[in-house]
């Protein structure tokens, strides 16, 4: 049915339109939102509903946005500082509406004209759709690191891809979960900005052709255009504004063959076109099949040779006015940061670019891409150390599979020259393993290690396992190469806009709102930790966010729970190191424990309400036996009137960045429960920790260094640590593990058919035995479950000392200043990529 308001419609005809894209006064603001409304219009003129207002708003706000975005652009043009440019396959922006305003500093006008239409702010803002450019982690820290660049004034670039559906919608039926396909799209985006001029040519398959004079050419095969969507992103209380550049896929109307269409053959006809929309359609298709795979591959390059011919036109628009304009001056003038081994192919590529089309020798050509390319690592788990099929690439990437070739060629060349001694080490190192002649791979991670300057981790362990496990003999090569750089979150979304409570109490404590872009300032807050007024403004922020948090889980799961019990929250990929299973094998432990007290005793028990939200990825089975079984225990332990006072679960659906916000500010228990050692930093701890949570966790990531910064008394540690791991399995597999009863029981509870008749025989079979596929718990939930048990039991205790709890609530929040993705980004710049600022005046 159309949408229609009639009180707001008549509001909306009261403002006269009158476009206004500078001013920062309410009365112009709401002008320039009328003149959006009736003169950008998107609906029909009658309707001015919330959905139309928040468009119109959105659009108003883009204003200002483009202006600056303009102005730092001219201004880099006319500068010519050295530029970074970030490749990622993932962006998690989140609404863009709140932060927007808050970073220009005009959220109270924009809050002031919105009302003129009879309109809350906040209630404009929940018509957002989260942009579905990512998945997890990874996607949210490069959009915290695009915030932290523009803030800091760097001249900095984001490139990523312009997904239709993103990953998916997550909805959860009697069946567990179900995907469906993201709709952000389905309208419009108000953010985005299509530019039209930036369209580059991009190629697969076909053939590299040798030219007379020994240069190779790729020809032939098929050419689709990568068009250029910009999405401006705005610093905290600056003038500058950089942007996130998305590529779309397209084929032109010569693609495009009417007579075959005429002709009846309607798919025929359109086949290219149909190509380049399956591109830029799904986050991470499926690869079981061949055709997924090559569809992996082609988003990959696609994202690789759009961003590098766009960063060579910017070269070479500036080349001119240089004092040699050679190509030499690259590397001093452009960075380009890999965000995980998603974008490798921007090695061969610019190889390609540089030899066949500029006509730059190998050793020119191999000395600029070593010296412009970084790598970071997010992983250890060898299923994300990413391998392509050799087969694969030379079908659909010619002379990037030569390319290839030749730097693993050159670099076992150089190992056998110059360390004698590692010759028999080569076959681990090298990029191309041969060693299943049937599946021939491209190792993604060690074609990064050998062809960047920098390899950096994202946590202080993580960093250290590389060196001392993962890469351990690249490091006896170069032992300069590799560093670290702890994963920081930006304070402005994640405290500053999504708490404002507890935000405008850290304000009037410290005396100053600048621990908003200097957050070491928060350890101000420790001088208070124990003062009684802050404790009661402290805990009433607190309720604050737990009731916004209740009333979003009756909305979405229709679950009441309680915002006097405390708030237990895990959420973030679903995964089995991340181990879900785990906290919900605990929750199953809590129940029959509860089940077998008297009413007397339960009165004694701290109550709790478990959260658990994620998403379990489309082909990972017992992932989403893990999402099954938590639906399972909630309905069971919730609807039980012996214990639903002391106990809720409740699974979170279709969690992302928004939900996120309304979850971090309302916890008070966070968990980060990974196996030690495979957690390469996390950054949700870290979000947790700021908005005042307590973590309890394992030595993995970077809780390891939260727990430095914040305190070991203010942080529930358990578990194995890292060290450990390896000889725990060899434990296992020589029968040496005796499980703890409280494993068992809660295992048998499950078997027993206590929370319905799915069958979760293959998910409990993977916590049994000693080794083998699927078995023997490689992820040590059975060795760290007493533990795990114990350290939930001190939680309980420390929940009921008021005073204690709060104490070590704001000693979180305290400690949290090195986990700013402004100190982050600072050290890459200064590090690793040689920029410095370029503040527009």
């Amino acid at each position: 049915m159309p949408e229609s308001n009639g009180a707001a419609c008549g509001a909306a005809e009261k403002v006269k339109p009158a476009a206004s894209p500078a001013s920062e006064e309410p009365a112009a603001i709401a002008g320039n939102i009328s003149f959006h409304a009736q003169y950008s219009p998107h609906f029909s003129p009658l309707a001015f509903g919330p959905e139309q207002a928040f468009y119109s708003t959105a659009e108003s706000v883009r204003d200002h946005l483009v202006q600056r975005w303009n102005e730092t652009y001219l201004h880099f043009h006319k500068t010519d500082p050295k530029q970074t440019y970030y490749l990622s396959m993932e962006y998690l922006q989140g609404r863009a509406l709140t932060n927007a305003v808050g970073n220009l500093g005009i959220t109270g006008a924009y809050a002031e004209a919105v009302k003129k239409f009879g309109y809350e702010l906040e209630a404009l803002v929940g018509q957002e759709k989260d942009a579905a450019l990512g998945n997890g982690g990874l996607g949210r820290l490069a959009s915290c690191f695009l915030d932290s660049m523009a803030t800091l004034n760097l001249p900095a670039w984001g490139y990523g891809l312009r997904y239709r559906y993103g990953l998916f919608k997550q909805c959860i039926t009697k069946e567990g979960q179900e995907e469906i396909a993201e709709d952000w799209l389905e309208k419009f985006s108000p953010w985005e900005i299509v530019r039209h001029d930036i369209v580059y040519p991009i190629r697969f398959f076909g053939h590299v052709e040798i030219l007379p004079d020994g240069s190779r050419k790729w020809v032939g095969g098929e050419v689709l255009s990568a068009l250029a969507y910009d999405v401006p992103i705005p610093g905290y209380k600056t003038k500058n504004a950089i942007s996130l550049r998305l590529w779309d896929a397209k084929a032109s109307a010569e693609d495009f063959n009417l007579f075959q269409f005429n002709d009846g053959q309607y798919e025929s006809a359109a086949q290219l076109h149909a190509r380049a929309q399956q591109i830029c359609a799904v986050l991470y298709p499926g690869d079981a099949t061949e055709e997924g795979k090559l569809l992996r591959l082609k988003q990959q390059y696609f994202l690789c040779s759009a961003s590098l011919q766009d960063i060579f036109f910017r070269f070479k628009e500036r080349k001119a006015d240089r004092v040699s304009g050679k190509w030499s001056e690259f590397p001093a003038k452009v960075a380009v940061q890999l965000n995980d081994t998603h974008p490798t192919l921007a090695i061969p590529e610019l190889m390609r670019l540089l030899m066949d089309v500029e006509g730059l020798g190998w050793d020119e050509a191999w000395d600029i891409t070593n010296k412009t390319i970084a790598y970071t690592n997010h992983t250890v788990l060898p299923e994300a150390l990413e391998k392509w099929s050799q087969i694969v690439m030379r079908k659909l990437l010619p002379r990037h599979m030569e390319i290839i070739e030749e730097i693993d060629k050159r670099f076992k060349e150089m190992v056998i020259s110059t360390r004698k001694e590692m010759e028999g080490k080569i076959d681990s190192m090298r990029i191309l393993d041969n060693s299943n002649p049937q599946k021939p791979v491209v190792r993604m991670a060690n074609l990064c290690v050998v062809s960047a300057h920098t390899v950096n981790g994202v946590a202080e362990l993580h960093s250290n396992i590389l060196k001392e496990e993962l890469f351990a003999d690249y490091l006896s090569i170069w032992p300069n190469k590799f560093q670290n750089k702890t994963n920081g979150i930006t304070p402005r979304r994640w405290l500053r806009f999504c708490n404002p409570e507890l935000s405008e109490i850290v304000t009037k404590w410290l005396k100053t709102d600048q621990w908003t872009s200097n957050l070491d300032l928060l350890t101000g807050l420790r001088k208070f930790a124990d003062d009684e007024k802050l404790h009661a403004e402290w805990a009433s922020a607190k309720l604050a966010s737990k009731k916004r948090l209740a009333k979003h889980v009756l909305d979405v799961t229709g679950v009441t729970i309680d915002p006097n019990s405390l708030f237990d929250i895990q959420i973030k990929r679903i995964h089995e190191y991340k181990r879900q299973l785990l906290n919900i094998l605990g929750a199953v432990y809590r129940y029959k424990k509860l089940k077998g007290m008297s009413a007397e005793e339960r009165q004694k028990v701290t109550p709790r309400t478990v959260m658990i939200g994620g998403k379990a990825f489309a082909t990972y089975t017992n992932a989403k036996r893990i999402v099954k079984l938590v639906n399972d225990v909630g309905a069971v332990v919730n609807n039980d009137p012996d214990v639903n006072k002391y106990l809720k679960v409740v699974f979170i659906p279709n969690y992302n960045v928004s939900v996120a916000e309304v979850l971090i500010p309302g916890s008070e228990l966070s968990q980060h429960i990974s196996t030690a050692g495979m957690e390469a930093s996390g950054t949700s701890n870290m979000k947790f920790s700021l908005n005042g949570c307590v973590i309890i966790g394992t030595l993995d990531g970077a809780n390891v260094e939260i727990r430095e910064e914040v305190g070991q008394e203010n942080f529930f540690l358990f578990g194995a640590k890292a060290d450990q791991v390896a000889g725990l399995r060899k434990d296992r597999e020589n029968g040496l593990f005796k499980p703890d009863p409280r494993f068992e029981e809660a295992k048998q509870l499950i078997r027993s058919g206590a929370f319905g008749t799915y069958d979760y025989a293959p998910l409990l079979d993977s916590l049994e035995g000693n080794s083998g596929f699927g078995r023997g718990d490689y992820f040590l939930v059975g060795y760290d479950f007493p533990s795990y048990i114990d350290a939930q039991a001190q939680v309980d205790e420390a929940y009921k000392d008021k005073k204690k709890w709060i104490k070590m609530s704001i000693l979180n929040t305290a400690g949290s200043g090195k986990f700013s993705s402004d100190r982050t980004i600072a050290q890459y710049a200064k590090e690793i990529w040689g920029i410095t600022a370029s503040p527009v005046s």
